[in-house]
């Protein structure tokens, strides 16, 4: 199997660069020491840039680079390139909502820039509304308007019911509908997506361990997993119960021994149900038990890993581990991806990986 090649140019070097408001920084990009930006299922991404701030012994103007707010201010667009200097992926977008200025005893003045991507904006202000047929795709969309953000929505155009959104942000409650129906949402560039977790594609990126794979550590737990999850509530119009059960029906990518099989084998059948909130229809409720039990399996193993520098590695991406065992050389959903970047180790992406399944070990 061979990794994924970062570059085909001999002079690969990963250096970051950014622009503010649009506009090429070069001399931002050039006092970079060191980035970090962490991105999560359900969104929300964040950027801490360190920067140097001082001029220089030699400088015979203001002795500080960044102090007129001309190049940084809080609120300016700043989006993040790293990657192939040669060939630059966009990694963060974002607006400024902080900035740290520290004057050591010892060494230079530096500004650490705090940054979240145009999600931010669906978590300032909370409401209470209610839904009387609540469609996920009419609430992205909403969102997405909300926020000057082109909706990309893949499905979920059916109506769930009433739901009620009790002192909760856009976002809050964005959330907690599509993770009650398998679903996730990220901005990418100026577009937010929401789609289910079945129908993100961000590609599949092969990690060799004494490769590009510089740690890897993985758990395997028996302790939240079931061998059935299972729903009911009844529907309003017939007044008739509606029951949902579910085995599994999404358990992403990776082939092996599934979690809930171990745990019937080795130890007992485990069922759980799913009391609130209550579910109205039969489809509701086969989505609702399918989901949890899902999520669930698919925490089975976990992968954390450490590899060069990659910014094809995102949320949704699929990671295929080589070169560690029989047991857990599989392939795994990223679900948290940290890019970091300073002058001594240069550019790292850590990502947190999930897989249902475990290998087995001859």
């Amino acid at each position: 199997m061979a990794e994924t090649v970062l570059s085909n140019d001999l002079r690969y070097r990963a250096r970051p660069t950014v622009r503010v408001d649009g506009q090429a920084r070069m001399q931002l990009s050039a006092r970079i020491n060191t980035f970090r930006v962490v991105e999560h299922a359900g969104g929300l991404s964040s950027l801490e840039l360190r920067i140097a701030n001082e001029r220089g012994a030699e400088s015979d103007t203001a002795p500080y680079a960044f102090e007129d707010e001309r190049d940084l201010a809080l609120g300016s667009q700043i989006t993040l390139y790293s990657g192939d200097e040669w060939k630059p992926r966009e990694i963060f977008r974002g607006r400024v909502s902080g900035i740290e200025a520290e004057f050591p005893d010892e060494g230079p003045a530096e500004l650490l820039v705090l940054a979240e991507d145009a999600l931010q904006g669906g978590r300032l202000v909370r409401r209470s509304k209610v839904y009387e047929d609540l469609k996920i795709k009419t609430l992205a969309e909403d969102v997405a308007r909300t926020l000057s953000l082109t909706p990309k929505i893949a499905g979920f155009a059916d109506g769930l019911g009433v739901h009620a959104q009790l002192n909760e942000s856009d976002l809050a409650f964005l959330r907690r509908i599509l993770r009650r129906y398998d679903g996730d949402v990220q901005v990418v560039g100026d577009e937010l997506h929401v789609s289910s977790r079945k129908e993100v594609k961000r590609g599949t990126i092969e990690l060799h361990r004494n490769g590009q794979l510089r740690k890897a550590r993985f758990i395997v737990d028996l302790a939240h997993q079931v061998t059935a999850m299972t729903t009911a509530g009844f529907d309003p119009d017939t007044g008739h119960p509606v029951i949902g059960s579910s085995t599994g029906s999404n358990l992403g990518p990776g082939t092996g021994r599934r979690g809930d099989t171990i745990l019937r084998d080795k130890l007992t059948s485990r069922s759980e149900h799913v009391g609130y909130p209550p579910v109205q229809t039969k489809e509701m409720a086969q989505a609702v038990a399918d989901a949890a039990f899902d999520e669930r399996a698919r925490r089975f193993v976990i992968a954390h890993l450490t590899s060069e520098g990659n910014p094809q590695i995102r949320v949704g991406t699929n990671v295929t581990v080589s070169g560690t065992s029989k047991r857990f050389d599989n392939t795994y959903y990223v679900v948290q991806a940290t890019h970091r970047f300073d002058l001594d180790r240069g550019y790292e992406t850590d990502c947190e990986a999930e897989c249902a399944f475990l290998g087995n070990p001859t």
